[in-house]
């Protein structure tokens, strides 16, 4: 007994040194298996990890230098825009039209563009040349760019069209669009191309749809259009004078004398 319990401690000594022993080898398999395994993986995917790391840097450079090429146009934009309005506002037909097409050839993608065709409308409806005018704002609507410089190109060709008393052009401008911003301003143009025709009755509702714009934050003369209402004739009237003028279109004018109608 006495034996067996001096060689016990010495026993538990010895077993815990080897399971140390045997727990270091398993470690250094296990890593050595993990390392194996590390290599096959890498030989299997490592292209594919390396193509997009590349790839992802591509990426990042061709948008940072995407993005320094639309900041370079944006600022060149803004500085040929600045020297137009200039132009504009002296007058220099020839200048103004130079700087318009460098930003509609050179910069059709940026905002600037369109707001050169809105000055140059204006620069020619001062110079009288209504015509161009129009053709400049009809080319703005075309583009399909800004929403709100849209809905104004398309007002001041409305406005133009009636100062060429193209009032039908109006109606066809105008109808189907009701942007909330713009509705009650497109539908006293609607009135007043309704009203050129004789269109009483259309007049009146496009007139009455004007009004009832916000009150409180009105986009149009409400007092104006309220004296366009005063004056639009009753619709009896307006179909009499109508049907007068149709017959007097038709009737040819018969000379007394010999029953034959003047040429």
């Amino acid at each position: 007994m006495c034996r067996f319990l001096n060689w016990w401690p010495s026993y538990r000594v010895k077993w815990a040194e080897f399971r140390a022993k045997a727990l270091l080898v398993d470690e250094l398999l296990s890593e050595k298996e993990q390392i194996e395994a590390m290599r096959t993986w890498w030989k299997e995917n490592g292209r594919y990890v390396i193509s997009g790391i590349v790839l992802g840097v591509a990426i990042l450079v061709s948008w940072n230098r995407w993005q320094n090429y639309q900041l370079t146009t944006r600022v060149e934009a803004s500085a040929i825009y600045e020297a137009l309005t200039i132009e504009v506002d002296d007058g220099d037909l020839d200048a103004a039209t130079t700087a318009a097409s460098e930003l509609y050839d050179n910069y059709a993608s940026t905002t600037y563009a369109d707001l050169a065709r809105l000055a140059m409308a204006k620069l020619y409806m001062e110079k009288g040349r209504d015509q161009d005018a129009a053709d400049t704002l009809g080319a703005l609507l075309e583009t399909k760019g800004n929403a709100e410089l849209q809905m104004v190109g398309r007002l001041r060709l409305a406005k133009i069209y009636l100062y060429q008393n193209k009032s039908q052009e109006v109606i066809d401008l105008l109808s189907g669009y009701e942007e909330l911003s713009f509705s009650a301003r497109y539908d006293e143009l609607m009135g007043d191309a309704y009203a050129s025709l004789g269109r009483v009755a259309d007049a009146r509702s496009a007139y009455e749809r004007a009004m009832a714009d916000n009150p409180v934050e009105p986009t149009v003369n409400r007092a104006l259009i309220q004296m366009k209402l005063v004056d639009l004739p009753d619709e009896a009237t307006a179909d009499e004078t109508a049907a007068d003028d149709t017959a007097g279109e038709e009737s040819p004018d018969v000379d007394s004398a010999d029953g034959t109608a003047n040429q």
